[in-house]
């Protein structure tokens, strides 16, 4: 039996965009027998360019269904069928992204209708459903809608099926499971395990060499990134290598990334060059001029220096001092941002107070840049950053002490309990300090990313 599928979406990628419209005809070999049509409403808007080729608006999705509510449908129609497309891998992993969004693992056996016509009837100049169709005299109803594409998908499907006397189907099927294997060591059947939750992965080599760390709000699939992104020699060799996986699931997204910031320390895995020594390639630092404004400016991140904060990029420092300026309202000049003889524009507009050009005193405008070091450091005081964990039942912890990262862990939620603060240290293992990790956390601070935050 066959689930003979089209779908109309928002855009062309699977993680991102969403269907919009899906038609599904089952076939038994000779004839449908069972359909199911319908408009799904993505909870998004269409683009333009998307209207315009299918003529789906967002007024004709807007009481659709959403996926969820025909999920069950759409399993139960298609359950011990064969998922046929025209170019079933976009089809199929559109669906298969739907139903991950839910927690629910889909998989069909699929065929691909221009596979089996590249080698049904080769020659054609192009294997696109509409010229192919026009080459066949199939005609298409409603192009770019899902019933009429999913309805010449048929048509197209039982011409094959007519001109296959070879039984070439189970052989493309057999062909299509085998190239599920991304080199000689991974398979799809391994990645299926991979949960679809935030924590840190390892790959390794035959060796059983870290040869990458990372972390992830989603492990499953940016491992499936990692094996499909053949845009460079370095991620096909990377790709190549992989031997084994391992993945560690942390809930907290801060809790990845302090122990991704770690582990790549403790085994300098061959392809996190970047990350070995720091993940921070610029700073923000602090100096006084002759004048005795204190002046913040942005410069690369150099070995055994301590700037106030430190950030992956250039571009991610900039943005983040032009937000500390307006935060506190400090002149641009100053803070390396546009460098003038003069007084800079925000004086003109009446933003700066005038430090530029020594209208306000020293000490008045260094009160604020003051400030604006506080906020953007970690506080140089005691207390526990609080965050989810791996399950309901239990929380992430980070403690500080005296400004340093002093201790981390998980706790059941009953621990949480404690009379004092202090004491869950005994119950969390030693953290390392370093620079990477106060500005991991710092980061998380400024951004209200943790749950509670308890001072002690």
């Amino acid at each position: 039996m066959y689930a003979i599928i089209d779908i109309e979406t928002t855009g062309g990628n699977p993680s991102r965009d969403k269907i919009t419209e899906i038609a599904l005809y089952v076939h038994d070999g000779e004839k449908v027998v069972d359909e199911f049509v319908t408009l799904i409403n993505p909870e998004r808007k269409i683009p333009p360019f998307i209207t315009r080729m299918t003529g789906i608006t967002d007024q004709m999705v807007a009481h659709a269904p959403k996926f969820y509510e025909v999920a069950k449908t759409i399993v139960e129609i298609t359950r011990e069928k064969v998922f046929v497309a025209h170019n079933a891998s976009f089809d199929y992993n559109f669906v298969k992204n739907e139903f991950r969004s839910l927690g629910y693992n889909f998989h069909c056996d699929k065929l691909c209708t221009v596979k089996l016509s590249r080698k049904l009837i080769p020659g054609k100049p192009s294997y696109s459903l509409g010229r192919l169709c026009r080459e066949l005299n199939i005609e298409i109803k409603d192009r770019h809608r899902a019933k009429g594409d999913a309805m010449a998908t048929v048509k197209l499907f039982e011409l094959l099926l007519g001109s296959n006397p070879n039984g070439l189907i189970p052989e493309l099927l057999a062909a299509e499971k085998n190239s599920r294997q991304f080199n000689s060591h991974i398979t799809w059947d391994m990645l299926e395990k991979i949960p679809s939750k935030t924590g840190v992965y390892y790959f390794f080599n035959e060796k059983g060499k870290v040869i990458y760390i990372g972390k992830s709000k989603n492990i499953r699939q940016r491992i499936l990134n990692h094996l499909g992104n053949g845009n460079t020699e370095k991620s096909i060799n990377m790709a190549d290598q992989i031997s084994r996986m391992e993945y560690e699931v942390t809930g907290s997204e801060l809790a990845a990334l302090l122990k991704e910031s770690d582990e790549i320390k403790t085994h300098q895995p061959l392809f996190n060059r970047r990350q070995r020594r720091c993940f921070f390639s610029h700073g923000l630092y602090a100096q006084q001029d002759t004048s005795g404004y204190i002046t913040l400016k942005i410069e690369k991140a150099r070995p055994g220096d301590n700037p106030i904060i430190c950030f992956s990029n250039r571009e991610n420092a900039r943005n983040f001092l032009f937000e500390l300026v307006g935060k506190f309202n400090l002149c641009q000049n100053l803070s390396g941002l546009y460098a003038t003889s003069g007084a800079c524009f925000q004086y003109a507009v009446k933003i700066c107070k005038g430090a530029c050009i020594g209208v306000e005193f020293p000490e008045a405008y260094n009160q604020r840049v003051n400030e604006a070091i506080a906020h953007a450091a970690l506080p140089q005081k005691n207390f526990i950053l609080i965050d989810k964990g791996r399950n309901p039942h239990e929380k992430f912890l980070v403690m500080i002490e005296n400004g340093k990262f002093a201790a981390r862990g998980f706790l059941e939620v009953d621990s949480l309990q404690l009379s004092k603060p202090a004491q869950f240290k005994e119950y969390l293992e030693e953290a390392i300090d370093n620079k990477d990790n106060r500005q991991i956390i710092s980061g998380f601070i400024r951004n209200r990313k943790v749950e509670q935050i308890i001072n002690f």
